[in-house]
């Protein structure tokens, strides 16, 4: 949905429906609650927002498009593969702290959408997977089509899931930094050396 199209009073209060999303699980919460939150009457939330779902898909495209705009930049940047790498994971972390609510539903609420709703979403997500293997690998990737779809598959999966498994605050940020990126670049770097062809001795 465009963006003027998209209701003010929800772009106002957008970190509140989110958590409220997150937080309780999309399934339950419902549009009365939805539009207590946004200080709405039910039938003016109606007014902007078919239905939740269509608050959803609004919320997960958000989340793709900035995802896209930022792999962009990095795209744009002449940097060794190595660099780019670490960039990449550094950005993908930043995102996580400043998206937090955002990276949850993608991956946790997409499945509450209609048909065509997750068909918009499959087709920015593999969109996202790809810019990926553009950056890491080069415009001429080395791979057919399944295996091109598989690799971006599980490096967005890396990237998007690895903040979370060490969300206890027991490290400091520096350390916590230090230690994801260790994981997900050695993660990703093994992922990506059986493509490399191999010369026959």
């Amino acid at each position: 949905m465009p963006m003027p199209e998209r209701c003010e009073r929800f772009a106002e209060y957008r970190d509140k429906v989110l958590e409220l999303f997150a937080s309780k699980g999309f399934g339950q919460v419902g549009m009365r609650e939805l539009a207590a939150c946004l200080g709405l009457s039910p039938g003016s939330l109606y007014h902007h927002y078919p239905s939740k779902q269509h608050l959803l898909l609004d919320l997960i495209e958000e989340f793709y498009e900035e995802l896209l705009s930022t792999l962009g930049r990095i795209d744009k940047k002449a940097l060794a593969k190595r660099d780019k790498l670490q960039n990449l994971i550094r950005v993908h972390l930043t995102l996580h702290q400043e998206m937090p609510w955002h990276f949850r539903l993608a991956e946790r609420d997409s499945g509450c959408l209609n048909e065509e709703q997750q068909e918009r979403v499959r087709q920015l997500r593999e969109q996202y997977e790809r810019q990926l293997l553009k950056i890491l690998l080069g415009s001429k990737p080395r791979l057919n089509d399944q295996a091109q779809q598989a690799t971006g598959h599980a490096i967005a999966s890396l990237l998007n899931s690895a903040p979370g498994w060490l969300a206890q605050p027991s490290l400091d940020e520096r350390d916590r930094e230090e230690l994801l990126e260790n994981l997900v670049s050695g993660a990703i770097e093994r992922l990506l050396r059986p493509l490399v062809p191999r010369v026959a001795a």
